[in-house]
């Protein structure tokens, strides 16, 4: 008996954790910035995001997000969005997509799949793709705001649809029904949705990375705060001066060059100065030998100096030989 029940209730405990074991892997985070979280926590660069998983940014998050099939999501400050169905096919495509927009601003690049499979939901009403990439935003009180990059899209909501066919067109559309007619894109929208920040892919005021940063502009880059902020830093071209200063630092040393011609002036008389005593040491010949082309004038000064005193020496011995010789001969 406590061998069945003990079955059973390990079976039901197996069948109860099902639930929570199914929420399958659909797609990844490819790029993060500030935070970004889920719902087990931080979002952080590839880390998987599950169906029904609620993603939200903070007022400076950014979040880029690929899916199985290709599809890339880009979700942007102060965002919540979450993966409602996810249904995957084998050949690398989806039979069903949709994520449910609660606020924020988003970017939708569309992957390998049908058009029809994917599916967005907002406050305001649906947006059909149709093979497409387009920007859109989510006010806080549901008003829903469209812009078209790329394809094809439709936007339908309590007051009908919209057909979004050229690039750049837009609607706003609002979740009692009043919806605008589509138009060209402006910064005007910005106005009428009452938020400054909203749409900032297309202002520049957040940067995307990839492919899916290269779609559009749409000529709101003109609204963007952190372009007007850009412009002051040209004064800063200011310090250009400073490369006047290397040439009369240059300059300075060539002044200080001529003073150092003196030091061979210096070195002229130490070289002439030797040349004096020989002429002295020639007119100490003449004082030993008193006769000019003696044997004198063959050596210099130093072989006098050495052999000077055995001259005198020589001379002495001759003159007393030539006493001798005088005596003998008397």
């Amino acid at each position: 008996m406590w061998g069945r029940r003990s079955l059973l209730q390990a079976l039901c405990i197996v069948v109860g954790a099902q639930p929570a074991l199914a929420a399958e892997p659909v797609g990844q985070a490819v790029v993060i910035k500030t935070e970004v979280t889920g719902q087990s926590g931080p979002i952080e660069v590839d880390t998987s995001v599950h169906r029904n998983e609620r993603i939200k940014t903070s007022p400076s998050g950014l979040g880029q997000f690929l899916f199985r099939d290709g599809t890339k999501l880009a979700v942007g400050w102060g965002s919540s969005v979450v993966i409602d169905k996810y249904v995957f096919d084998d050949s690398q495509s989806v039979k069903k997509l949709t994520i449910r927009a609660a606020k924020g601003t988003f970017r939708w690049v569309s992957g390998n799949s049908n058009s029809s499979a994917y599916q967005i939901l907002t406050p305001a009403g649906t947006i059909g793709v149709r093979g497409t990439a387009f920007d859109f935003y989510v006010g806080p009180d549901g008003t829903t705001a469209v812009v078209l990059l790329n394809g094809a899209a439709r936007f339908c909501g309590p007051g009908g649809c919209r057909q979004l066919q050229q690039r750049c067109d837009c609607v706003v559309a609002k979740p009692n029904g009043n919806m605008s007619a589509a138009r060209r894109v402006d910064p005007s929208i910005l106005d009428t949705l009452g938020n400054p920040r909203a749409l900032p892919f297309l202002s520049g005021n957040q940067r995307l990375a990839g492919g899916i940063g290269m779609l559009g502009g749409c000529n709101m880059a003109s609204v963007a705060p952190e372009r007007k902020d850009r412009q002051p830093p040209p004064p800063a071209i200011a310090p250009a001066p400073q490369r006047q200063d290397p040439p009369q630092r240059q300059a300075e040393p060539q002044k200080e060059r001529p003073n150092k011609p003196d030091k061979p002036h210096h070195d002229k008389p130490h070289h002439d100065k030797p040349d004096r005593p020989d002429k002295h040491e020639g007119h100490g010949r003449h004082d030993d030998d008193g006769k000019p082309g003696n044997h004198g004038e063959d050596h210099r000064g130093h072989d006098r100096d050495h052999h000077g005193h055995r001259d005198r020496d020589h001379d002495n011995d001759r003159s007393h030989d030539r006493g001798r010789n005088f005596n003998r001969g008397r």
